[in-house]
């Protein structure tokens, strides 16, 4: 976002925003979301559809999260060729091992002012509270290991089709997840690059 000046659009955020408010598609969102199961299709097409008619989008923006499916990707392909817009250059998939992949989401905990922690890789200084306010720390009620063993199932039978069609396109690659966030950034801003530059050829 700060190196190319364009916004997040995370599909995660939008949804939690409409269950915060209370919407209809909040509610439908709120029992999937807390098994681990995907919102269907065209509900959050939708909500992606809304938020790219916002001005801000007009340089570009980052997908966080979406699509998730083969059937959002063939969406979101049609919208932006039938729009003003370029069709999207890349697709980057931050790869990290299923155990350690584990670690982050059962060790996440959340303040309630945003401040993010991990009690095995970044704990707070007193457990259970947040360094910066001292508010309680919670722990969603999806970063549970049952929840993120149908994530894993789920991401094999409906997210890795996603990669292949990127992948046909030549515009995917792939960014090992393992370093510190500074080396994983750099490596995102390389490729994005590199496929940005292809993509003009």
């Amino acid at each position: 976002m700060a190196e190319f000046g364009i916004p997040q659009i995370s599909t995660g955020d939008l949804l939690r925003e409409n269950i915060a408010k209370g919407t209809e598609l909040g509610k439908a969102a709120r029992s999937l979301m807390d098994q681990g199961q995907l919102v269907s299709d065209n509900l959050v097409n939708e909500m992606v559809a809304a938020r790219l008619k916002q001005p801000d989008v007009v340089r570009g923006y980052v997908l966080d999260g979406f699509p998730r499916t083969l059937n959002q990707a063939e969406w979101v392909d049609a919208q932006l060729a039938g729009g003003s817009q370029a069709l999207p250059l890349v697709a980057i998939s931050i790869i990290v091992g299923y155990d350690e992949l584990l670690r982050r989401i059962t060790g996440r905990r959340l303040c309630p002012a945003g401040h993010i922690y991990n009690i095995y890789t970044n704990p707070p200084k007193v457990e259970g509270k947040c360094d910066a306010d001292g508010q309680a720390l919670i722990q969603r009620s999806d970063d549970s290991e049952p929840v993120f063993h149908e994530r894993m199932k789920t991401f094999q039978e409906q997210t890795a089709p996603v990669i292949e069609h990127y992948c046909r396109q030549g515009r995917f690659e792939e960014i090992d997840g393992k370093g510190s966030v500074e080396e994983v950034t750099a490596a995102i801003t390389s490729a994005l690059r590199r496929l940005r530059e292809r993509g003009k050829r």
